[in-house]
């Protein structure tokens, strides 16, 4: 059936015009999964071959069926009925492999489904596919040895940003609805600056861990990557909550409102005070276009309603990565609980056995052999913690002192790296290392040239106090709706029939 028979567009297609259009029976969940994994066969390995998914589900189509009975026989079976996610694959699911990226877990089928993989699935969303990361989440370029590298929609010579690239190009390319990452230094929020996208990195503790390959779990959050701030709202509102499992989780209570969605007002920027951090820009030329997209969103922000505020106080975020943050401290040590969980269901069960098969890109080969010399409890671990908890405080005073709702910069000072190069110059740090909630949106796009036909996406960071996520999408929302810069890519046209 063609998309223009249904009266539905798939091309940026959000969970309320998915729902409105099985309201007015124009649309079936098998169509919608026959629709996006038609687009990922025309274009994840054919055409611009973004080479941004793992495997696709092949229960999609089933799963997909049953829904719909349930649909004719009582409506939706939850809030995100029948809507497609695309997966990253170091989220466990209990019916597909989970990799993290790597051949050394290739074909390794978990126990059962993470904790956020279950509160999908309750509320009626399909798993469509498993996405590439930078395996084992280390880098931001993704590339790993079980998929290769994936690349940007938007400039075929680029990377997505990383490590959730794959969700990423897949959410930008239009082959699925939510997408979910994981963000330990930057890895939500470098691909959704890198594909014009919607990148949430919750407040550490709102977002149960349980089931994903850890990193950091000092760090390590996940979120939803989207088009829009609406439909991530939502998805947030799915996959917060109390989980046992992940005892981080507990500080949660108290802090999560009824509904995000209740937070998404179209004058989101009237009356908030936003500081400006300066040091989080670069002054290079090679800063320049990027310095010129946020220069011009940081007006529009004026123009709605917001009071900008210069921050001077310098925040050095590549200091931050080599000397505070603490991931490849604790990579070993909490790998490797996961690791040993698998038992016989994997042929490595710590980070020295997955050294040792040899099956892993040589790319983050440096970083684990590293990793595998570093442990939690040191002293250099734990002034690290203690460099963390003096950022903590700093951010809240800028914050206290300044009287601010939030603060903003460029999510990376220069545009995302080509394929080959290693990321540079991202911000994220210092959500992950504060733990406080931050998120990318789309500010516009670099000049168009023979690659990047209208030019490399550029994304804005919002950075607020810990627990404040409604705020936080209230910003997000308002600028949004004020701006409207998402553009999808031109890479991945719309299919015929």
């Amino acid at each position: 059936m063609s998309i223009e028979n249904v009266g539905f567009t798939l091309e940026e297609a959000t969970i309320s015009s998915v729902h409105e259009a099985m309201k007015r029976g124009e649309l079936t969940c098998r169509q919608l999964v026959e629709m996006y994994i038609k687009r990922i066969e025309a274009y994840d390995k054919k055409g611009p071959s973004l080479n941004s998914v793992i495997m696709i589900n092949p229960k999609a189509l089933e799963i997909a069926d049953e829904l719909d009975k349930k649909f004719k026989e009582s409506g939706f079976t939850g809030t995100l009925h029948g809507i497609p996610v695309l997966l990253k694959d170091n989220v466990d699911t209990g019916d597909m492999p989970t990799t993290a990226g790597s051949l050394s877990l290739e074909g390794v089928v978990p126990e059962d489904d993470a904790f956020i993989t279950k509160k999908l699935k309750e509320a009626g969303a399909v798993i469509i596919a498993k996405a590439n990361l930078h395996e084992f989440a280390v880098w931001g370029e993704t590339v790993s040895s079980i998929l290769g590298q994936t690349i940007n929609p938007y400039d075929l010579t680029r990377t997505p940003g990383g490590s959730s690239g794959g969700t990423g190009a897949g959410i930008a390319a239009n082959f699925g609805i939510i997408g979910i990452g994981t963000d330990t230094i930057n890895s939500v929020r470098s691909p959704s600056s890198a594909c014009s996208l919607v990148g949430l990195r919750p407040t550490v503790g709102l977002v149960s861990r349980d089931g994903i390959v850890p990193y950091s779990m000092t760090q390590d959050t996940a979120g939803p990557i989207m088009r829009t701030v609406e439909d991530a709202a939502r998805v947030l509102d799915v996959i917060a909550g109390y989980d046992p499992a992940d005892p981080q989780t507990a500080w949660s209570i108290g802090h999560i409102p009824e509904t995000y969605t209740a937070f998404l007002n179209k004058d989101g920027l009237k009356g908030k005070r936003i500081g400006v951090l300066k040091s989080a820009f670069g002054t290079k030329d090679i800063h320049q276009e990027v310095n010129e997209v946020i220069n011009n969103s940081l007006e529009e922000m004026k123009k709605n309603g917001a009071t900008l505020v210069p921050i001077e106080e310098n925040i050095d975020t590549d200091k931050l990565v080599k000397e505070v943050s603490v991931h490849l401290y604790d990579l070993k040590a909490h790998l490797n609980v996961y690791l040993q969980d698998l038992g016989s269901r994997a042929e490595v069960n710590s980070l020295a056995d997955v050294i040792a098969s040899g099956k892993y890109h040589e790319g983050i080969e440096e970083n684990i052999k590293f990793a595998e010399t570093l442990d939690i409890g040191t002293p250099e671990y734990n002034e690290r913690l203690i460099k963390r908890a003096q950022l903590r405080d700093q951010v809240m005073r800028i914050m206290a002192e300044h009287n601010l709702d939030a603060i903003v910069y460029p999510h990376q000072k220069r545009p995302v790296v080509k394929v080959g190069q290693p990321q540079a110059e991202r911000n994220g740090v210092i959500g992950s290392v504060t733990g406080f909630p931050s998120c990318v949106v789309p500010a516009g796009f670099t000049k168009p040239t023979d690659t990047a036909p209208i030019g490399v996406p550029v994304g804005l960071e919002i950075l607020c106090r810990e627990w404040d996520e409604g705020r936080l999408i209230e910003i997000a929302y308002g600028f949004e709706q004020a701006t409207h810069f998402r553009k999808a890519p031109v890479s991945v046209p719309c299919l015929e029939g």
